[in-house]
């Protein structure tokens, strides 16, 4: 994963081994420009790290009004969903052909029991990212 500027970027800081743990728990997945990766609504825990590409995330509320997001390499879609165990808030759409890499609660509990450092790490990492992008009012759209 690359490492961002942007506001949401990821702040995880593990060494070369931890990275090649880490991956073993993470499944690539690639999408081309205008492909719906989540839908507003669908419970789904799956959280992913965009490698490369621009992901637009929308929000439509009760009044139709739509909110956009641009999320970008370095960042996260999907951990409003991973830790609360709610449902989509938001659908999200490539803005580019992207690369990313996607992990299942399932894999993530592995991953705890095996390496809680790592786990550790990844999940502080992750809420932070959350954290930041709901103290930013145009961000909140980007917890999915």
């Amino acid at each position: 994963m690359r490492a961002s500027s942007a506001l949401d970027a990821m702040p995880l800081n593990l060494n070369d081994n931890q990275w090649a743990l880490l991956a073993n728990y993470l499944q690539p997945a690639n999408l081309q420009q205008g492909q719906v990766l989540l839908e507003q609504g669908v419970k789904d825990r799956t959280v992913y790290f965009v490698e490369s590409g621009s992901l637009t995330v929308h929000y439509e509320d009760s009044r139709d009004r739509v909110r956009i997001a641009v999320v970008g390499p370095g960042s996260l879609l999907g951990e409003g969903a991973f830790f609360s165990h709610l449902p989509r808030s938001a659908t999200v759409h490539a803005g580019s052909d992207c690369r990313l890499w996607c992990m299942t609660p399932l894999r993530f509990r592995e991953l705890s029991t095996r390496y809680p450092e790592i786990a550790l790490e990844l999940t502080v990492a992750m809420s932070a990212v959350m954290a930041r992008r709901m103290y930013n009012r145009p961000k909140r759209v980007a917890v999915t």
